[in-house]
């Protein structure tokens, strides 16, 4: 009786080493000087994948939904934050409408009761890292989990324990992955942005969205006020387009969990 293998895929990394050596060796053959270029593209797309937030080349990224749904999900990053969090709960509180936040460690340490709020009102909360280090995927492994591991460590005080992780800026790295792994999570990143920067640049945020805005999308928002010159009313103006615009477009607003068909977070009593 033979038996059959599953066949194991190799990662994108070493696929992409492999023909990039390939090609060289097949280049060597016409003229030495083309096995350059096969491998200079293959150390650019390396050095490049990081910043692709749906780019699954170190490790599976979920960057879109698969529901199949004339529906979005919609995310929050880098909250909570008393200047912006109680004000946006009381919108979609308003329009009915259930969103994750991506949270910081940091900020759900100082705001706790916001952290506690956000719960109670039924959305789900993810692990944004602890302090936000846009240069945290260039730190060592054990630096990257142990900011990961501090984070899911406070947020499990709130009685919860997510089960998603979205990387500052979206930018991923070759650690990630077994960090991600060691720790349970899952990488969530997102298809659709206005290109905000952490709500310095709101205006026409909602045109921004609603013109890129396809069925089974994630969204990216921020939950922050990045400065105290920050208008409060503007911001909330923008969102509440974003949430109205989205049912004018046939699109219905639904968690995360059931755009991307697994669960974001668990809970006990």
């Amino acid at each position: 009786m033979s038996r059959r293998h599953k066949s194991i895929p190799l990662p994108p990394p070493i696929l992409a080493c492999i023909v990039a050596y390939l090609a060289a060796f097949i280049l060597a053959f016409t003229d030495a000087r083309l096995c350059a270029i096969p491998l200079a593209l293959f150390l650019i797309v390396c050095l490049a994948a990081p910043f692709f937030p749906g780019f699954s080349f170190y490790l599976p990224v979920v960057s879109h939904g698969s529901s199949g749904k004339k529906a979005v999900a919609v995310s929050f990053d880098d909250g909570p934050d008393p200047a912006t969090t109680p004000a946006l709960l009381n919108l979609l509180k308003k329009h009915g409408t259930s969103a994750t936040f991506f949270v910081t460690g940091r900020r759900a340490s100082e705001h706790r009761g916001l952290v506690r709020q956000i719960l109670s009102e039924g959305h789900s909360i993810g692990n944004h890292s602890y302090n936000h280090s846009p240069l945290l995927m260039l730190k060592s492994y054990s630096h990257l989990l142990h900011d990961i591991q501090s984070t899911q460590a406070l947020l499990t005080e709130f009685g919860i324990t997510p089960l998603v992780f979205r990387p500052p800026v979206g930018i991923t790295s070759p650690r990630l992955g077994p960090a991600l792994a060691k720790t349970g999570l899952l990488c969530v990143n997102f298809s659709c942005r206005g290109y905000d920067a952490g709500n310095r640049f709101i205006r026409r945020l909602s045109n921004k969205i609603l013109t890129k805005a396809k069925p089974d999308d994630i969204i990216l928002l921020h939950d922050c006020a990045p400065n105290e010159n920050f208008n409060l009313n503007n911001y909330l103006t923008e969102i509440e387009s974003i949430l109205v615009g989205m049912k004018k477009k046939g699109l219905e607003i639904l968690p995360l969990s059931e755009i991307i068909g697994t669960a974001v977070m668990k809970t006990w009593p």
